[in-house]
């Protein structure tokens, strides 16, 4: 399992911005810096609090609303909450290339993978279903490398007598 390497944070200029009707507001401009300068798949907590740090009269509210236009704008994607300390919160993610996630099941982790993705297994499960299907998403689970360094090997369960 191979991990996607970091890429250069892409920069929205401000004439795409508003091609699309849009401003690229101070605010604004930093929530994307921040989403596609990291890995890390932050919550809009996260992405708040380090906001904060360079403009400190953002609230929290315009955070949310400005993810919220640069997922519907398809500029950053949203991921639904996952297990872990972040349970129930959605994550946001700044590579909107199509890819997988391993998402850890201890410490609630999401990583980018680089397998393959395979285009046709939608119309593969199409003609198999006969439902219309526009994309899908395949979401690995487990631990990572450095849970399982920390808990050691996985013990079975112990069938009680």
């Amino acid at each position: 399992m191979r991990i996607i390497p970091k890429n250069s944070v892409r920069v929205l200029d401000p004439e795409t911005l508003r091609r699309r009707g849009l401003r690229l507001t101070e605010p604004r401009r930093l929530i994307l810096e921040l989403v596609r300068g990291t890995d890390l798949h932050p919550t809009a907590e996260w992405v708040y609090r380090r906001v904060r740090r360079r403009l400190s009269r953002v609230s929290l509210g315009t955070v949310y609303r400005n993810l919220r236009l640069l997922v519907d704008e398809g500029i950053v994607k949203e991921l639904p909450g996952t297990v872990g300390r972040h349970a129930g919160k959605a994550r946001f993610d700044g590579n909107t290339s199509v890819h997988h996630h391993f998402t850890c099941s201890n410490c609630g982790g999401i990583h980018d993978l680089a397998e393959p993705v395979d285009p046709s297994l939608d119309r593969r499960m199409a003609a198999r279903t006969g439902f219309s299907i526009a994309h899908h998403r395949i979401e690995f689970y487990g631990r990572c490398p450095v849970c399982q360094a920390r808990q050691g090997p996985r013990r079975r369960a112990r069938k009680r007598r």
